[in-house]
């Protein structure tokens, strides 16, 4: 079972989020997962663009009105 790592990004400005981001992924060790809460609006349009530009899988996994969270995988 692949283990998860956590990332807190809500009330993170972008372009921190996307950095933190990248360095937790770059930490990522095969099949593990990473976790990620950010808010809405500029940081999960930016975030998630940012994911689709590097090619990754990832997953909404709950949302509300102030913040989402995704969960990212790890193919390497």
């Amino acid at each position: 079972m692949p283990s998860l790592k956590y990332l807190d990004l809500k009330s993170v400005p972008c372009p921190l989020n996307v950095v933190k981001i990248k360095l937790a992924l770059e930490k990522l060790s095969k099949n593990e997962q990473l976790i990620v809460e950010l808010d809405k609006g500029e940081p999960e349009e930016m975030v998630l663009n940012n994911l689709k530009e590097m090619g990754c899988l990832f997953l909404q996994i709950k949302e509300n009105n102030n913040y989402l969270k995704i969960k990212i995988f790890n193919e390497n």
